[in-house]
């Protein structure tokens, strides 16, 4: 190997990610090759698949680690009780969490026929599920479960929708929080009936 140092494998693994996740971003998932992630890295392709044997397990690895926080909200939000406060905390958390999945959701939004042939469509649409089953209550009426819904999908639009516009990528996902606070908030006291 000589003397030049080896990166830990968590590095090379990191960069292959970031790498393939810009790749399939530019250019579509369909149309990037692991050859030409290979020479981005200035690695051989053999090196490449020590740590990944196709495009598709490159893009579930990233898929995990980014949503490894998201099982974190849904593992917390379970042991709690079913109060406004930890409704909110959990968007809190899931609005955080989004902040750093901001590259995936590009990728997501830009590649969604893939994104629904690929594995991850299908544990995404799962993870949202049980998001929605955290702040949403079990006998809600149906208008409140549609809030509830789209508190969450409001969280995901603020990022794609306000992507381009102008301003602080910060101020933007705290505005699109603000939303869901209100919707859920909403349906956790609808006030009294019309």
């Amino acid at each position: 190997m000589g003397s030049t140092p080896q990166p830990r494998r968590g590095n090379t693994r990191q960069r292959i990610q970031d790498v393939a996740l810009r790749l399939f971003a530019e250019q579509g998932y369909e149309k990037t090759s692991l050859r030409e992630i290979a020479e981005q890295l200035q690695v051989t392709k053999a090196a490449l698949y020590y740590h990944f044997k196709t495009k598709e397990d490159i893009l579930v690895s990233i898929f995990e680690d980014l949503n490894r926080p998201v099982e974190e909200i849904v593992a917390w939000g379970q042991g709690q009780p079913r109060t406004l406060e930890t409704k909110k905390e959990i968007l809190v958390r899931y609005s955080e969490a989004l902040k750093a999945a901001a590259p995936l959701f590009v990728f997501m939004q830009e590649n969604q026929a893939t994104v629904r042939e690929l594995s991850i469509g299908h544990t995404m649409k799962h993870r949202v599920l049980a998001l929605v089953d955290l702040i949403k209550d079990p006998d809600a009426p149906l208008t409140d479960q549609v809030r509830c819904f789209t508190a969450l999908f409001a969280m995901h639009a603020g990022m794609m929708a306000l992507r381009d516009a102008e301003g602080d990528p910060d101020e933007k996902r705290e505005a699109a929080l603000e939303v869901a606070v209100e919707l859920v908030t909403k349906a956790h006291d609808p006030g009294p009936a019309a």
